[in-house]
C-alpha cells in the first residue's frame, strides 16, 4: 500500500516539477483523494454502480451516443453565455480566420485586392494578387457557416460538437462502447467547454476531427471493407490537408502505410472487393479534394501548386519554417509594426527555439510533450499513465502509441508549437488514455481492487476541476484589457449611424503581438473600416478614397486606450 502511494506521489512530482509549482494546490487534494481511494476503493460503491451501469447500458446504443454528446457540448456551452460571453479575437491568427470566414459567408474563395493596401496591410493576411487570409481554409469554412448563423463563433461551437462526436465514433471502433463513452466524455470535459479551442476562434477541433475520422475509419475497413468507411477515411484525410497539411501529413503516414501492408498481406480481402469498397472511392474523393486544393490556390495565388501560407512566407517571414531551412535576412517593410513582428520578435522566438543539436532536439521534444501533457492531461489526467507500462505490450493499441510516437517527433520540424498544432493525434491521445485507464482499473493491491477507486476518483476530479483548470477561460465579465478595447470601439461604432473609418496610430514601444488593423472581406462596404497610420506616410489619399465617413483616430497605446474623432491636427 505504501509503495503504491508513494508511486502515485512520485509521479506528480516529476510532472509538477516541469510544469512548474503553480498547480501545486490542485495536485495535491488529487494525491490525497487518490490515497484514499487506494484504502477504502469501495467507498460510495453502490452509488458509483449505478452510474456506470446507466452509462453502460447508454453507450450501447453508439449512434444515439454520438448524437448526444454533440447535443450536450452545445447545449452546456450556449448555456454558459451568462458567464462565459461569445469570445473577442485577441491574437493575428484568430483575425486572419475570420477574414476567412466572412469571405466564404459571401460566396468567394477570396477578394479582389485592395486600393490602397499600404494602410491596410497586415499580419497573416495576403494583400497580393488577392486580399485573403494566409491559412488553410477549413476553419475559416466552419466560421462562415457561424457566421450565417449570426455569429462566427457559433460555428466554433458546431466545430466543437462535432469533434466530440468524431472522437466517439473513433474511440468506438477501437475499444468496448462504455470505455468509448468515458472517453468522450473525458474529451468534453478538458477540451470541449472551456479551453481556448472553444474560446476562442484558433480552431483546432477541425483538424481534430479530420484525425478522428482518419483513425476511427482503419479498424473498421480492415475488419469489414464498406464504401461508407472509405469515404469517411478520405473525408477526414481531405480535412486535415485544408485544415494542418503538415501536421495531417506526419499523422496519417503510419496509418496508410498499415493499410498499405495489410492489403498487401495475405489476411485481406479479394482485390476485387478492396477495390470496390475501398481503393476505388477512397482515390476518387481524394481525387475531387486534390482539384479543389489547385483552385483554391489558384484563385488566391494565381498558381495552382502555390499556397496562400507560401506565398505569405515569401513575402514578410524572415525566419524559415522548418527545421533544415537557414535563416533569411531581414527584409525592410512598410510600417513599423512590421519590422517589429517579423525582423526582431519572430527572429528572437525563432533563435530561441530552433534545433541546432541532439540536445537541443531533446530538450524541444521534452518541452512539447510537456506542453501537450499540461494542455491535455494535468493533472488528473496524468493518474492513469502509471499503468503506461502495462500497455506497451497491448497488441491493440500498438499501432496508436507508434503513431503518437511519429507524430511527437514530426512536431520538431517546426520551431514553434502550440497544443492545436496537435490536434490531429487528439482522438489518439484520448484513445490511448481510455486503454491505459482500462489496465489501471484492474489493479489490485491485495485483496482490494484499488484500480476501481483511482478510475473514479480521476473522473470525479475531471468533472470538478473542468471550470478551474489553468488553460481554461474565466468565468465573468473582467474588464477590457489591451485589444479587448478594440472591439469595444467597433461596437460602438456599429451602433452609430453612417459608416466610419478608423485610423489606428501606434507608439514606439506597441506590443507587436496586438495587431489592431484587420478588416471585413469587403472592405469598401463595410460599416467599419480599420487603417493604418504611419509616420511620414500622406494620410490624405486614405481620406480621399472613404470621403463620406465619420473619420477617427484610435490610440491603442494609451492607458486605456482611446478612440475621438478625426480633426485636421490628426492628418500626417
Amino acid at each position: 500500500m505504501e509503495r503504491a502511494a508513494i508511486r502515485i506521489y512520485d509521479f506528480l512530482s516529476a510532472v509538477v516539477a516541469v510544469l512548474g509549482y503553480q498547480q501545486l494546490l490542485p495536485a495535491l487534494i488529487l494525491l490525497i483523494l487518490l490515497v484514499l481511494a487506494c484504502f477504502w476503493p469501495r467507498w460510495g460503491d453502490s452509488f458509483f454502480s449505478r452510474i456506470e451501469q446507466f452509462g453502460t447500458r447508454q453507450a450501447k446504443r453508439k449512434r444515439a451516443a454520438i448524437v448526444a454528446i454533440a447535443a450536450v457540448a452545445i447545449l452546456i456551452r450556449i448555456g454558459l453565455l451568462w458567464a462565459l460571453p461569445i469570445p473577442v479575437p485577441h491574437v493575428h491568427d484568430e483575425f486572419s480566420y475570420l477574414l476567412a470566414g466572412d469571405t466564404f459567408a459571401h460566396g468567394r474563395l477570396t477578394n479582389p485586392p485592395l486600393s490602397l493596401p499600404i494602410f491596410f496591410e497586415t499580419i497573416h493576411v495576403n494583400q497580393l494578387p488577392t486580399y485573403m487570409s494566409k491559412y488553410p481554409p477549413a476553419q475559416g469554412m466552419i466560421l462562415a457557416v457561424g457566421e450565417l448563423l449570426g455569429n462566427p463563433w457559433f460555428g466554433v461551437v458546431l466545430s466543437i460538437a462535432l469533434m466530440c462526436a468524431a472522437v466517439l465514433w473513433m474511440l468506438q471502433g477501437w475499444m468496448p462502447p462504455q470505455w468509448a463513452l468515458l472517453g468522450g466524455i473525458l474529451l468534453l470535459l478538458r477540451v470541449g467547454i472551456f479551453s481556448y479551442w472553444m474560446n476562442s476562434y484558433w480552431g483546432g477541433a477541425v483538424a481534430a476531427i479530420g484525425g478522428a475520422l482518419v483513425v476511427g475509419a482503419m479498424p473498421r475497413l480492415m475488419r469489414r471493407p464498406r464504401v461508407g468507411d472509405a469515404l469517411l477515411l478520405a473525408l477526414g484525410l481531405a480535412i486535415l490537408a485544408n485544415s494542418r497539411p503538415l501536421e495531417g501529413l506526419i499523422f496519417c503516414l503510419p496509418m496508410l502505410a498499415v493499410l498499405l501492408i495489410w492489403l498487401c498481406g495475405k489476411k485481406s480481402p479479394p482485390l476485387q472487393l478492396t477495390l470496390r469498397q475501398l481503393i476505388l472511392p477512397l482515390c476518387g474523393a481524394m481525387l475531387l479534394c486534390g482539384i479543389f486544393i489547385g483552385y483554391y490556390n489558384w484563385r488566391g495565388t494565381g498558381n495552382p501548386t502555390l499556397f496562400p501560407y507560401e506565398l505569405n512566407e515569401r513575402t514578410y517571414l524572415t525566419t524559415p519554417t522548418f527545421l533544415w531551412d537557414g535563416p533569411r535576412p531581414p527584409l525592410q517593410y512598410s510600417n513599423a509594426q512590421f519590422d517589429a513582428f517579423y525582423n526582431d520578435w519572430s527572429r528572437q522566438l525563432w533563435e530561441e527555439t530552433r534545433i541546432h543539436s541532439v540536445l537541443q532536439a531533446a530538450k524541444t521534444l521534452g518541452y512539447n510533450v510537456a506542453k501537450l501533457f499540461y494542455f491535455f492531461l494535468w493533472p488528473e489526467l496524468c493518474v492513469p499513465l502509471i499503468a503506461l507500462p502495462w500497455v506497451l505490450g497491448d497488441r491493440r493499441i500498438r499501432f496508436l502509441l507508434v503513431q503518437t510516437a511519429i507524430c511527437f517527433f514530426g512536431f520538431l520540424l517546426i520551431p514553434w508549437f502550440e497544443p492545436h498544432y496537435a490536434a490531429p493525434v487528439l482522438a489518439t491521445i484520448f484513445a490511448i488514455l481510455v486503454q491505459v485507464m482500462r489496465h489501471l482499473r484492474r489493479w489490485r493491491i491485495g485483496n482490494r481492487p484499488a484500480g476501481v477507486g483511482l478510475s473514479r476518483v480521476i473522473v470525479l476530479f475531471a468533472i470538478f476541476l473542468a471550470p478551474f483548470h489553468p488553460h481554461a477561460e474565466p468565468i465573468g465579465h473582467p474588464a477590457p484589457q489591451d485589444i479587448e478595447y478594440r472591439a469595444l470601439f467597433e461596437n460602438q461604432l456599429e451602433k452609430l449611424s453612417g459608416e466610419h473609418l478608423v485610423v489606428v496610430r501606434y507608439s514606439p514601444d506597441h506590443n507587436v503581438l496586438a495587431e489592431w488593423v484587420y478588416n471585413k472581406a469587403n472592405l469598401d462596404h463595410a460599416k467599419v473600416v480599420w487603417a493604418r497610420d504611419i509616420p511620414g506616410v500622406d494620410l490624405q489619399p486614405l481620406l480621399d478614397h472613404f470621403q463620406g465617413r465619420h473619420a477617427w483616430i484610435v490610440e491603442p497605446d494609451a492607458n486605456p486606450p482611446t478612440m475621438k474623432p478625426f480633426g485636421t491636427t490628426d492628418a500626417r
